[in-house]
């Protein structure tokens, strides 16, 4: 079967997808199994494809076809302009998120441009924000931490990737997981993407998200914020004086969170809103 052909096919079973781009994931999947790039795919219309791989495509547009996500298929997501690799267990990175770890590096140029610092980052999943800072900042000593054992495998696969040196990746829930490593006090910052939907509107997300990917990664307690009472105030232990504490949040969270940054004496508090204008991040400076 021709290129032209099969991406015809695999446009159609997916076009009635809610959410998606039909033509771009049908190149991008045929060019991840041809292994080529989609411009191949888009000037190479007439090419004969081998019917193991045409059986293949029609199978992964088939899961696609059922909310499978895009991402978990392809296994990669691009992120800050790195390629992580990505699969089921973690949460799919988010460009929403990009707004955390851009304030972080322009944080980090301002304040500790020639300075060795210690960052932490609290729940890794594929290692999206922790990598990206490590990445971009390499004065950076770039410690992090995941309760379970997928996102921490995934987030080694990606330092191995990016060939980084300076992250430290461990297994615990939140802080125990850093527990004697003498780090209470000397920490610059501290960053967290933690779980923040109400479990009551879990069933309410789109299909890619509530069926396949972690609840763990989700799940925020019966209003959204548990894990913002667990970290706020276990901070201070290991934040340094002065040091910066940054939080993803859901859109609608915003006046909560800075409650709790509030009552814990945290100064200099702000919300950062994403590209489409939502609250998306809280931070605050350890006083």
């Amino acid at each position: 079967m021709e290129i032209n052909h099969l991406l015809k096919k695999g446009v159609e079973m997916i076009k009635d997808r809610e959410y998606g781009n039909p033509v771009l994931e049908a190149a991008l999947l045929l060019g991840k199994l041809l292994n080529v790039d989609k411009t191949y795919i888009y000037t190479h219309g007439d090419t004969q494809v081998p019917q193991p791989t045409v059986d293949k495509f029609l199978e992964l547009m088939g899961m696609r076809k059922l909310g499978y996500p895009i991402q978990y298929i392809l296994k990669e997501k691009e992120f800050m302009g790195l390629d992580f690799y990505v699969d089921e267990g973690v949460l799919i990175p988010r460009s929403d998120t990009e707004t955390l770890v851009e304030y972080v590096l322009e944080y980090i140029d301002k304040k500790y441009k020639d300075e060795s610092i210690n960052f932490l980052d609290l729940g890794i999943g594929s290692g999206a924000i922790i990598l990206s800072v490590a990445y971009y900042k390499k004065n950076v000593n770039a410690y992090g931490v995941d309760i379970h054992d997928i996102p921490l495998k995934i987030a080694n696969i990606n330092k191995e990737k990016f060939n980084l040196n300076n992250v430290f990746l461990y297994k615990g829930d939140l802080f125990q997981g850093i527990e004697g490593l003498g780090l209470e006090g000397k920490i610059h910052i501290i960053a967290s993407n933690p779980p923040y939907i109400p479990k009551k509107e879990i069933e309410t997300l789109q299909r890619e998200v509530k069926d396949y990917e972690p609840m763990s990664a989700l799940d925020g307690g019966e209003d959204g914020i548990i894990f913002y009472r667990k970290i706020i105030p276990e901070s201070r232990r290991y934040l340094k004086d002065g040091g910066l504490l940054i939080l993803e949040i859901g859109c609608d969270q915003g006046r909560k969170v800075e409650n709790i940054f509030i009552r814990e004496g945290y100064k200099d508090i702000c919300i950062l809103k994403d590209l489409q204008g939502l609250d998306r991040v809280a931070l605050g400076i350890m006083k």
